[in-house]
């Protein structure tokens, strides 16, 4: 009965609030439902709707997916101050940035559904029920970290929000272990992504022992710069008292994160171009063309102009305290890595072809409204569990003593 009643009033606060927050559901509601439109007519016709093909078989949707677990092992960038050195100011909001990569992690196996041409065979890679082939397999791999670190992030911050709602302390004992366990489990999630693409030894692009490094970097810069955002906004419209201290940690992991990033970058045109191989055909492709076709070149230019005027925002410390520039200083960062870590890196592994042929990729209008659809709803998800949060928080929410459950 207790936990039902915890349920419950989390229930109630997700559901109540003004007109803003109702039509902010509503906005996120309308773009979902245009998301499953464009799903429903790729369940129908296929994936020949997608601007994907035998030469070029992960897109658009890949590159979300890879891009958003990095978002969700950045939590652990608050979970590690707050836990392991007792921040009092981090530990306030901890229990945000972990709804952040449930959200995240909730989309991002979304993106691995829509990009399976048959979800329903989904249950093949179900423990104990379908032939999982773990530890053979490193997509098998990816699905335990990824529902670990999902459970994980669930788990931690029902039982504080649960202790919180009684009006207790939660107990460090408790929860501590399973604490050391997250902060490993983050690292591990970005990890193995990053095997499952340097382990395909016929993609020169992504075959380098770099790459799981650069994913780490890029992840800790990305996701302060989301968490930033998300708590700027809770702070301006949901009442949370975020210190300023929290903020400037989170920017200066940020802006070392992103630094790092850039020089992982260099480094790798430099190994491509100083002595440029055949295996440099993929990077070339991609930064300026290959025989004629270059769709990515916008793209990836983009991204690193993106990324330069982020850093140099925040490496220059009056600028990185002034709020309005850190929030943009976070956006381009945010919106760089996007771009490189997604159409940047997936889609040029593919072209050319161990044949040489070049196909190039574009995504369709139905990939960007399923897209647009799945960062819908994880959004929806932050949001409402976010809501939830605030209301054990604020007090807004507490458990009522038994006898005055009795009398109701």
């Amino acid at each position: 009965m207790n936990l039902s009643r915890f349920v419950l009033d989390g229930l109630r606060a997700m559901a109540s609030g003004g007109a803003a927050y109702r039509r902010w559901l509503a906005a996120l509601a309308a773009v979902i439902a245009a998301g499953l439109f464009a799903y429903g007519g790729q369940l129908q016709q296929g994936m020949v709707v997608t601007g994907m093909s035998d030469q070029v078989s992960w897109g658009f949707y890949i590159a979300n997916f890879a891009f958003l677990v990095g978002i969700a092992a950045a939590a652990v960038l608050l979970v590690i101050p707050a836990y392991l050195f007792h921040r009092g100011d981090v530990k306030q909001v901890v229990i945000y940035g972990e709804a952040l990569a449930v959200a995240a992690v909730v989309a991002a196996m979304l993106f691995v559904t829509v990009d399976i041409g048959r979800p329903e065979r989904i249950w093949h890679m179900l423990p104990l029920v379908g032939r999982f082939n773990w530890p053979q397999s490193m997509l098998a791999w990816d699905v335990v970290v990824l529902v670990g670190y999902l459970l994980l992030n669930l788990g931690l911050p029902a039982y504080v929000l649960h202790a919180r709602w009684r009006g207790e302390e939660p107990v460090t004992a408790r929860y501590f272990p399973v604490v050391v366990v997250a902060i490993f489990w983050a690292v591990s999630i970005h990890t193995v992504t990053a095997f499952l693409f340097s382990a395909n030894a016929g993609r020169p692009l992504w075959h380098s022992a770099l790459l799981a490094p650069r994913f780490i970097a890029s992840a800790f810069a990305s996701g302060p710069a989301l968490i930033i955002l998300a708590l700027l906004a809770l702070r301006r419209w949901g009442g949370l008292a975020v210190k300023q201290s929290v903020i400037d940690l989170l920017a200066v992991v940020m802006t070392v994160a992103l630094q790092i990033s850039l020089f992982f970058v260099g480094v790798e045109l430099f190994t491509d171009f100083y002595n440029e191989t055949s295996h440099a055909a993929s990077i070339r492709y991609l930064f300026f063309g290959l025989a004629g076709a270059g769709q990515l070149q916008p793209w990836i230019w983009s991204a690193l102009a993106l990324n330069v005027v982020a850093v140099v925002i925040l490496s220059i410390h009056p600028l990185r305290r002034t709020p309005r520039l850190l929030a943009l200083a976070c956006g381009l960062a945010f919106l760089g890595i996007w771009i490189e870590k997604g159409m940047g890196l997936v889609v040029p592994g593919y072209i050319p072809t161990p044949l040489g042929e070049i196909f190039e990729y574009a995504p369709s209008w139905r990939e960007w409204l399923v897209s647009a659809g799945i960062w819908a709803c994880g959004a929806l998800v932050f949001t409402l569990l976010a809501k939830a949060a605030l209301a054990f928080d604020t007090g807004r929410a507490r458990a009522r003593p038994a006898a005055d459950v009795k009398a109701s």
